[in-house]
């Protein structure tokens, strides 16, 4: 396996330099901001990535305020609490994507940011206690106990949240396989296992996080 000093020489010279290649790598946030999130932000982040995903992420944003309206500003308590009369007014709202199982996997997903909230004092307190080294770990609740929350959507989510994470778009791929951690883009719980391994390693060996490690692997690669 490559060693991310190795890694890194690559990313800055492909993007002008040490500082310059500095400037674009992104920090997670502490854990003391990620538990000051409120409840309602984790649900409104959570149904923008499942929204995003299949879908121009343009037309999203540029309908997003009638997003927050018509989900009562994604306050988790009344989200879980639709009724059938609510999803057939947000069925038939022009100011939002009227996908119907999309819009249920939001009434779904305020019942899972409640369900936080009771076992760990709030959503933001779960996450702000998870841990870089158990990302997977962490990604694989995410698939469990949410409504479309894996993949891209569940990573995405936690990127956009500011939690230590990383993404495993084509660039950060290409860059693994070349790294030699796997052969082929990560889908079994076998080669997860392995990235998280060599995401470790490159934590330890640099003391950097997964974010900006995850960035630096696909600056790493030809676009």
């Amino acid at each position: 396996m490559e060693s991310f000093k190795t890694i890194h020489a690559r990313a800055a010279k492909r993007h002008g330099g040490d500082k310059a290649l500095e400037k674009l790598l992104g920090k997670p946030k502490s854990a003391a901001a990620i538990r000051k999130i409120p409840d309602d932000r984790w649900l409104a982040a959570m149904t923008q990535s499942v929204f995003q995903a299949g879908f121009v992420w343009k037309v999203i944003e540029a309908k997003w305020p009638g997003f927050e309206a018509a989900f009562d500003g994604f306050d988790p308590y009344r989200v879980a609490f639709y009724s059938g009369e609510d999803m057939g007014r947000l069925a038939s709202d022009t100011h939002i994507v009227r996908n119907g199982a999309k819009i249920k996997a939001t009434v779904e997903n305020a019942r899972f940011v409640v369900e936080l909230a009771k076992e760990h004092g709030s959503a933001g307190a779960f996450f702000a206690a998870s841990k870089p080294e158990n990302y997977v770990e962490l990604l694989e609740f995410l698939k469990k106990r949410g409504k479309r929350l894996s993949g891209f959507s569940a990573q995405y989510f936690l990127r956009h949240q500011g939690v230590d994470s990383f993404i495993l778009s084509p660039s950060v791929t290409a860059a693994l396989i070349k790294a030699k951690v796997v052969d082929k883009p990560p889908t079994s719980r076998k080669a997860m296992a392995a990235v998280q391994a060599a995401f470790n390693q490159w934590r330890k060996e640099s003391g950097r996080s997964l974010t900006e490690i995850s960035r630096t692997l696909a600056m790493s690669i030809d676009a």
